[in-house]
């Protein structure tokens, strides 16, 4: 790096940390559940070509597959909006970023013991065979 300029390959490196991790996880559900609002929506145009339409493009999710990207779903949901509260406090209270690391494993702990119980719960039916 030279004149404080960043060539491309250097912009890519990874420089990693917690927080790293915690960013790009970010990331990804934010893309995880856009992606679901997006089937989402497509499911529901087929209300406009009849009840028939539309209940012949939800039977799809009554099959394992689903119930698993259920599971999927929460956890991005979950994880997207814990980690989202998480940097919102610490944008309003600038003075908090120098705890960032324990304030990631603190959305991380609250994360684990809200997904956990409706992890569990979701994957019952499935293992029942009631899906």
């Amino acid at each position: 790096m030279t004149g404080g300029r960043v060539t491309f390959r250097e912009g890519l490196r990874y420089r990693g940390g917690l927080n790293m991790y915690a960013w790009a996880l970010h990331r990804l559900t934010g893309l995880g559940v856009l992606a679901f609002l997006a089937v989402h929506i497509i499911e529901t145009f087929f209300l406009t070509l009849g009840p028939d339409a539309y209940n012949a493009a939800i039977s799809i999710y009554k099959s394992p597959f689903f119930k698993v990207a259920e599971i999927a779903l929460t956890f991005a949901v979950l994880y997207h909006a814990v980690n989202g509260i998480r940097v919102t406090i610490q944008d309003f209270w600038p003075a908090l970023w120098r705890y960032e690391r324990a304030f990631i494993w603190a959305s991380a702990a609250i994360f684990v013991l809200a997904f956990v119980p409706l992890a569990i719960l979701s994957i019952l039916p499935l293992l029942r065979g009631e899906y």
